[in-house]
């Protein structure tokens, strides 16, 4: 941009407006040109790094096991040094950086306390040279269509008969170019010129806005995760509490009978909670195995378990035979083979045999 803009355009200005420019751009250009390599050159090591200058040999390698921060209790474990308490560990540049602000990519080099004004007067500078330069070029695009004549005052546009040529780089090296040579090049300017304002003012405002909170970049991002972090907890929080609400809610009623492999009797149980409708349950594979145990059949009918609802009543010698309802008579279940009477536990978990001594 400098090239072109006092190469091309500004020769091109008329002669009060022309020495103005050269020196006004020119003093820009020049103060971002020296605080650009200062920026650049200065090295933002701590203090005690910088006192033992030694970086040609190798950092040694960080044994998370034995220190989990390279920086911990204000020493650094890769510099070896005691630091300050504003200083942090570089991982690009492999270094404690006193005052971090950040690792600035397009000057490769960090941003710390010893050049951070040198890097904000690059950017001001940056911004202020651009921005002229896109109003001189802008000037001489609209007078090229307006009024070109005021364009053409130099005395080398004397020698020019055709008002379709233009010369570039002025006085010293007059070089011909066209009209549309002239308007192309002044349009691809602006573009780079409007792109590069676009950026170069959202870092100067940024960095405007740290210096009235008295914060510093790597300050200001670590707080915004903290603010982020909090921000995600708290929604997945309410997210929760939504998602539980809404099913407790909207849960049908369902009703599912106790079951197992072997059903404990012909009728099914549930359990009825009135206020979230009726809740079965299946019992766990350990009861439906005890439960197996108790229902074992051989080959003998008499040794059958029967599990009713009703605890039938234990037979007596007397009463080996039971009134049918339909007028007959059978005998009684509980009443074996030879005619000894059985008699059944109350809790149906057992069957004892009783042998009956008679006189």
């Amino acid at each position: 941009m400098a090239v072109v803009g006092f190469g091309v355009y500004i020769p091109l200005l008329p002669p009060p407006w022309s020495y103005a420019a050269y020196c006004v751009i020119g003093t820009v250009f020049l103060l971002h040109m020296v605080a650009h390599l200062a920026a650049v050159s200065i090295d933002p090591a701590d203090l005690s790094v910088l006192a033992r200058k030694n970086y040609s040999n190798p950092m040694p390698v960080l044994d998370k096991k034995k220190h989990p921060h390279v920086i911990h209790n204000l020493h650094c474990y890769l510099c070896e040094v005691d630091v300050g308490p504003k200083v942090k560990h570089c991982s690009s540049c492999n270094k404690c950086i006193a005052d971090f602000d950040h690792h600035c990519k397009w000057l490769n080099n960090c941003v710390g306390g010893r050049n951070y004004w040198f890097f904000f007067v690059t950017v001001v500078s940056a911004v202020l040279g651009v921005l002229l330069l896109v109003f001189i070029i802008l000037f001489v695009f609209i007078e090229h269509f307006l009024n070109p004549s005021v364009l053409r005052t130099a005395p080398q546009f004397q020698s020019v008969r055709e008002n379709g040529t233009w010369l570039a780089f002025l006085p010293l090296a007059p070089m011909e170019m066209s009209s549309a040579g002239i308007l192309t090049l002044a349009f691809i300017t602006v573009m780079l010129g409007v792109a590069s304002l676009l950026l170069l003012s959202h870092l100067l405002g940024f960095h405007i806005y740290l210096l009235m909170k008295k914060m510093s970049t790597y300050e200001y991002i670590v707080r915004q995760r903290h603010v982020q972090s909090v921000r995600e907890l708290e929604g997945g929080a309410k997210q929760s509490v939504t998602t539980n609400g809404t099913s407790s809610q909207n849960m049908p009623s369902v009703e599912t009978s106790v079951e197992c492999d072997a059903p404990l009797s012909g009728r099914s149980s549930a359990l009825k909670y009135q206020d979230r409708g009726q809740i079965g349950s299946r019992l766990s594979g350990a009861i439906c195995t005890e439960m197996d145990s108790f229902k074992q059949t051989t080959g003998d009918a008499e040794e059958n378990l029967y599990y009713e609802s009703k605890v039938p009543k234990p037979t007596l010698p007397d009463e080996a035979v039971m009134a049918d309802p339909a007028g007959g008579g059978e005998k009684a279940p509980n009443t074996s083979a030879e005619g000894v009477p059985i008699a059944q536990n109350q809790l149906g978990s057992s069957v004892t045999s009783l042998t009956v001594q008679r006189p």
